[in-house]
């Protein structure tokens, strides 16, 4: 069957036009749509609710699983996230317990025998647990699930804190794609950011992670940091390309001391000026696209041959909570504090605090606190703003067909709002649809707000800018 959305062109999708004006016209503020309707839309559920979700659910529809490690040993002061830092290996020992207990109960309502096709443990810092921890949670999910001989399983890990044998007990278990921060490599931006982590480390861990076999490594990279300049994130950038991760996450720092307390341990006189942001930013996507990276969207770039990039150039990529996804046509499963899952057209959230969440587990009850019920309205603007996120199109037919609806006369008023942004040349609209133009590729984001229903109704302050 014929996918609208494949474009086996790679120039395509690493085509991309950084131009100044337009992003400065067109910066707004707006989500990042690893949803939709967005987080800011969960509501209190109501009793029995996600019992209910999780024993009608799909049997036939695989799973991907997550599980939130919430620990870390060092705060990051640009952390914007709700992590807990803590020294002593006791707690992670005592939240596995609580951790079996609600993958015991969550299990134990599901109906079938379900395909898991993927997992990922992140938080916090997951390597925070030791290497037996590891093993354990392992060992225990493989008694309440079935696995995929050939499924994608990943893990966060701080190479400061790996064990010399972690990697390889991770590899032996199965693992077989990893992410790690490195930010920036600069010692001055490290220590204004209490993350100092030096080269040699990185490429150490990267060396002995490609020895182990893991197929696919993902960086992360901030821009906008305390003491960086244009020169000194140019360099960083060249020497991550030297060190050739298969994915790279370049985020824009987004400083927020009022709402995240480690960031008031930063200066805010040291940090780049928002001119200096957006040259980072043109430099950066110019480095890795002519280092041979493929643009995918928003923050994230991939090599032609990782999985990534082949699901987009085949029209199959989607997103969900854990940002770009390869394996969108699963349900989402999450475990432990703040964990969200995506089941069918349901979104749920696990409490955030942890004494609350352990609470819970303990008096036997299911964790999610928040609820989204999507309408089959959400589910065809999600449709519509997923397919601009990942392929940079929106097919008309394709929209028609799936949803029984005449797309342009739907859309009339969103169409019509793209008007500026077709005379400006970023997206170009047609009798067959809407085309993310190369100068509109990373304002992507600002083309997918248009078709978003709850916009402007309430939160319009309560995200950060596209850029």
């Amino acid at each position: 069957m014929h996918n609208p959305y494949a474009n086996p062109e790679p120039l395509h999708f690493s085509g991309v036009s950084f131009d100044e004006t337009l992003i400065q016209k067109y910066n707004r503020q707006g989500p990042r749509y690893t949803s939709y309707p967005t987080a800011l839309e969960f509501a209190p559920i109501a009793e029995g609710v996600e019992a209910d979700v999780l024993a009608s659910r799909d049997v036939d529809v695989p799973l991907s699983l997550y599980f939130h490690i919430p620990f870390c040993r060092h705060l990051c002061y640009y952390c914007g996230c709700n992590k807990i830092i803590t020294k002593k290996n006791s707690d992670s020992g005592d939240y596995l317990e609580h951790l079996f207990a609600e993958i015991r109960h969550k299990a134990s309502l599901l109906q079938g025998n379900p395909l898991v096709k993927q997992v990922h443990f992140g938080g916090g810092t997951p390597t925070f647990l030791t290497d037996d921890e590891l093993v354990r949670l392992w060992e225990f999910l493989q008694t309440q699930f079935r696995f995929a001989d050939d499924g994608d399983f990943s893990i966060e890990i701080d190479p400061r804190e790996l064990r010399e044998t972690t990697l390889e007990v991770l590899r032996g278990l199965g693992f077989n794609r990893l992410s790690f921060g490195v930010q920036d490599l600069e010692e001055k931006v490290q220590i204004a950011v209490n993350r100092v982590q030096p080269e040699s480390l990185v490429r150490a861990v990267m060396a002995e992670a490609r020895r182990l076999g893991f197929r696919s490594i993902n960086i992360d990279l901030i821009y906008g940091l305390p003491h960086q300049t244009v020169a000194s994130m140019a360099n960083t950038v060249t020497r991550v390309i030297d060190i050739a991760p298969d994915r790279l996450s370049v985020f824009n720092y987004a400083h927020l001391p009022e709402r995240f307390y480690a960031q008031k341990r930063i200066n805010e006189a040291d940090l780049p000026s928002p001119a200096d942001k957006l040259t980072m930013f043109g430099d950066t996507i110019n480095a890795l696209t002519q280092a041979g990276y493929q643009y995918i969207g928003i923050d994230h770039f991939a090599k032609p041959d990782d999985e990534m990039a082949i699901a987009q150039r085949n029209g199959e990529l989607h997103r969900n909570f854990q940002g770009y996804a390869t394996l969108g046509e699963c349900d989402l499963l999450g475990f432990g504090v703040s964990a969200i899952s995506q089941i069918g057209r349901h979104i749920l959230q696990n409490h955030t605090k942890l004494k609350t969440y352990t609470q819970m587990v303990q008096d036997g009850k299911l964790t999610a606190v928040k609820h989204i019920a999507a309408d089959p309205k959400d589910a065809l603007r999600r449709y519509v703003i997923m397919n601009l996120l990942c392929h940079d199109y929106l097919d008309f037919a394709d929209v028609s067909a799936k949803f029984g609806i005449d797309t342009p006369t739907y859309f009339a008023d969103e169409l019509a709002q793209l008007g500026d942004l077709q005379a400006d040349g970023l997206v170009a609209i047609s009798d067959t649809g809407v085309r993310i133009l190369p100068k509109g590729r990373i304002l992507g984001r600002s083309v997918a707000m248009v078709f978003d229903e709850y916009l402007g109704k309430k939160h319009a302050n309560r995200f950060s800018k596209v850029i």
